[in-house]
């Protein structure tokens, strides 16, 4: 790969900067503002956990070499400290990185003071978090992994966009001076998630991995001419669907239906595009599933974190491996598992039921045929463009598989596996300027359920629409409400779990009022 920015010819020796600060008028350029814009982009970097930590939200005074000297310097010292102690847990080494951290900071902007301009306590405080998240976190990419409000982080060498959850979308300063660096940091980011068998190489140009805080990396370099970064953000993770209820998602009405269906042990599939919130309404609804029961999830980076939920069931949880790069003598990445050499080892664990966190390759296979076998309830998502598309998506899926599966047994496979398929739409509206002025925002929410009901012609799965929107009387809801739709055995079903029938006879389930959108829908 060709780096072509220019590269510093190495990082300064802290003496010389200091040197050099005395003889200017500090202090240099921020490097953490977002870029400037027709509107610029808030940092929004929240407060920190303890009120002795003394940080506030603020503009590191200093360039971004003296955070490198800086955190060289405390990383010396750490390092020198830990070996003098063995045994220090990965809690006690950041404390005494951060005691460190606060001393080294301290003596430097004593020195600093000498030219005349002192920094205050915030901007003391400041700095000494970008040296800490330097050596602990995830360097200048901290602030916006904090932001509860970012969604996505896009990064394309240089170039970085950052999507939020409440406003337009934004540019931001580099996160690193060079492609190398960039790289460097991705990769640090792997050892410190304890994901050090994943690492960004010319031997695995792609390499995708989970955050501690649940968010998912996913990058190339050396096969794009600079490198490619996304992190996408699990901003909620201990949601349920009272609250989907409360973000509008759903509705009251929906809500008593999907928690019957989970109780009644259905099988079903959240479908959608990206970014839609298929996982959280997946997870959401896994949380209704009874404490009791012993379920699996397979996932190629862990996205729901049932395993770590109190209130969830028990659950086994199966990650997939990316491969070291090299191959075998049979062709295959040494070191790899897929969530389909996974699946057999999984359904061995005696569970009841199993979660796929996203069915995109051959585990689809085995995925309906554990539901098929199986006691029902499992569940799990799918990208698709809506729900009628997601039964083609999945016979593809079966086809591709590569174990001579005909398009007649794909499709009686689905309609026999599937009961119910849920489709999350997402409508975006952060560009858009209202009356008033005031600018749109994000619409995530369920528009339609649909019924799988068996072999319907041509030998196709057959379904029907439980929920889906509604125009009548000079008023249109595009959210999912009742249509009426549903087979007598699937409705007993429902109402032996708990469901009470009259809902469904709410031609408006319980929204209070159309969906306010700048456009209408």
């Amino acid at each position: 790969m060709t780096d072509t920015r220019p590269e510093s010819a190495g990082v300064p020796h802290f003496e010389h900067l200091f040197t050099e600060a005395l003889s200017q008028n500090p202090p240099p350029a921020p490097k953490l503002t977002a870029v400037p814009a027709e509107a610029a982009s808030p940092t929004s970097i929240p407060a920190p956990e303890s009120a002795e930590d003394g940080y506030l939200p603020g503009i590191v005074p200093v360039g971004y070499e003296v955070i490198a000297e800086l955190r060289s310097q405390a990383s010396g010292r750490i390092s020198e400290a830990a070996a003098a102690e063995t045994g220090m847990s990965d809690q006690d080494r950041r404390q005494l990185g951060r005691s460190i951290i606060n001393e080294v900071v301290s003596q430097w902007a004593s020195k600093y003071a000498a030219t005349g301009t002192s920094f205050t306590p915030a901007q003391e405080a400041q700095l000494k978090k970008a040296v800490f998240d330097e050596l602990f976190q995830a360097g200048r990419l901290q602030p916006l992994l904090d932001d509860p409000n970012v969604e996505n982080i896009l990064i394309n060498g240089d170039k970085v966009r950052v999507d939020y959850a409440d406003r337009p979308s934004r540019k931001w300063d580099p996160i690193a001076p060079t492609d190398k660096d960039l790289i460097a940091l991705i990769n640090q980011l792997s050892r410190m998630q304890g994901q050090g068998e994943r690492a960004l190489t010319p031997a695995t140009p792609n390499l995708n991995m989970r955050l501690a805080d649940g968010s998912r990396v996913a990058a190339s370099a050396w096969v794009t001419p600079s490198p490619q970064i996304v992190i996408r953000r699990h901003r909620t993770r201990g949601q349920g669907l009272d609250d989907l209820v409360k973000w509008g998602t759903i509705d009251s009405t929906l809500a008593a239906f999907l928690r019957a269906a989970v109780k009644a042990r259905m099988n079903i599939i959240v479908v959608g595009s990206q970014g839609v919130g298929k996982t959280s309404l997946l997870r959401a609804m896994a949380r209704e599933i009874p404490r009791t029961e012993r379920i699996g999830t397979l996932e190629s980076e862990y996205e729901l974190y049932l395993h770590e939920d109190p209130e969830g069931p028990e659950v086994v949880a199966y990650e997939g491996r990316e491969s070291n790069g090299e191959r075998g003598p049979d062709g295959r990445l040494q070191g790899e598992l897929t969530l389909s050499d996974l699946f057999p080892q999984l359904l061995r664990m005696s569970l009841r039921r199993v979660l796929v966190g996203e069915v995109r390759s051959k585990e689809v296979v085995p995925m309906l045929h554990s539901m098929n076998e199986g006691e029902g309830g499992s569940m799990g998502t799918l990208h698709a463009r809506s729900p009628q598309l997601s039964i083609e998506r999945l016979a593809t899926l079966c086809l591709e598989a590569g174990i001579g599966m005909t398009e007649a047994l794909a499709y009686r496979l689905i309609a026999q596996a599937i009961n119910l398929v849920v489709y999350v739409r997402l409508v975006d509206e952060t560009e858009l300027v209202g009356p008033g002025g005031k600018t749109g925002r994000k619409h995530r929410f369920v528009s339609h359920v649909m019924e799988i009901t068996g072999i319907g012609e041509g030998g196709r799965p057959s379904h029907q629409m439980v929920f889906a929107p509604r125009e009548q009387d000079g008023r249109r809801e595009a959210r999912a409400v009742p249509h009426g739709n549903l087979s007598q055995s699937r409705l007993e079903d429902l109402v032996r779990a708990g469901l009470d029938r009259s809902i469904l006879h709410n031609r408006w389930g319980t929204w209070g009022a159309p969906l306010n959108t700048v456009m209408p829908l």
